[in-house]
């Protein structure tokens, strides 16, 4: 056999996406340049590893088989590299974290001067719905997860980062009881926290949303009222688009925290970063997330 490290990267990514469309984009190719690339590797082999049926590919029992070991070598291959550069005192390799979708406005400032200080590491960020960054969690996909409720089921570890609160938030400084509440998708943190806030209060006919950033440009358009984080609409604040609504019983508060599996093996880049946010989030938290105390103090009562 004489395959290349590069076939068996495109063929793994075409089994991940089921589209050479896709597999193309992603791996920044053309798309015939990788039809070639997938032809010279399917040439390797006596047995078919795609198959198409009407206009959707498929991968066959074979293919499936063939990935598994593909998966192998460049997990091994990559092993090698990062070795190389450990060696030379560099660090290098995966850091994969999963956030909830909230959070992509609170881990980016977590990991930007690690990065930027360690160029060699590479960064697998998950930007998704509670439920599956629990999932990835639970599985050991991945090394941190950022939620601002830990699950309860999970043997985990944890460093605590900044305060979450969520507050009350319409298009309209007072709420106006011919607006219905709008509610973030069930396994969402938010969605919890806002369903055991209303649990006992009568409320207006709900709207359900798939993401934060949907809510909130609904509340912007006057749809409704939401419990929504903090974290999320400093901007829209600030330009009057929105406005907090006060409530004695609110904040809810919980803290953002990056969690990880207890007795986690971690990696020397993995362990790099922990260190790095142990020492450094003070200093993060006060550079980029002052703007918070200027707010919840002044709307809690």
């Amino acid at each position: 056999m004489n395959f290349t490290l590069h076939q068996l990267q495109v063929f793994l990514e075409v089994v991940k996406q089921k589209s050479i469309t896709k597999a193309a984009e992603n791996m920044h190719m053309t798309q015939p340049a990788l039809s070639i690339q997938l032809k010279n590797f399917q040439q390797q082999f006596d047995y078919q590893l795609t198959e198409v049926i009407g206009r959707k590919l498929y991968i066959t029992d074979f293919g499936n088989n063939i990935a598994e070991i593909a998966e192998s070598i460049v997990s091994e291959s990559d092993k090698l590299k990062y070795k190389t550069k450990e060696y030379g005192a560099e660090i290098a390799g995966k850091l994969k974290v999963s956030c909830v979708s909230t959070g992509k406005y609170v881990i980016p400032y977590f990991l930007k001067d690690f990065m930027q200080n360690h160029t060699s590491v590479e960064l697998e960020l998950d930007v998704t719905n509670k439920s599956l960054v629990i999932e990835s969690l639970r599985n050991n996909e991945i090394d941190f997860a950022l939620v601002s409720v830990s699950p309860s089921d999970l043997n985990l570890e944890e460093e605590p980062l900044l305060q979450n609160n969520l507050f009350l938030v319409g298009n309209t400084p007072d709420l106006r009881k011919d607006r219905p509440f709008i509610f973030r998708e069930k396994g969402s943190a938010t969605r919890a926290a806002m369903d055991n806030y209303l649990s006992t209060r009568k409320v207006q006919k709900k709207m359900e949303l798939k993401s934060n950033e949907a809510v909130k440009q609904a509340l912007i358009a006057g749809l409704g009222y939401s419990i929504i984080p903090l974290i999320g609409i400093r901007n829209e604040l600030a330009n009057k688009e929105l406005h907090i609504i006060p409530r004695k019983d609110l904040p809810l508060s919980s803290t953002w925290r990056l969690v990880w599996l207890k007795q986690k093996q971690f990696s020397p880049t993995a362990q790099a970063f922990l260190d790095y946010i142990k020492e450094h989030k003070r200093e993060i938290v006060a550079q980029h997330f002052n703007w918070i105390a200027d707010i919840v103090p002044l709307k809690k009562k």
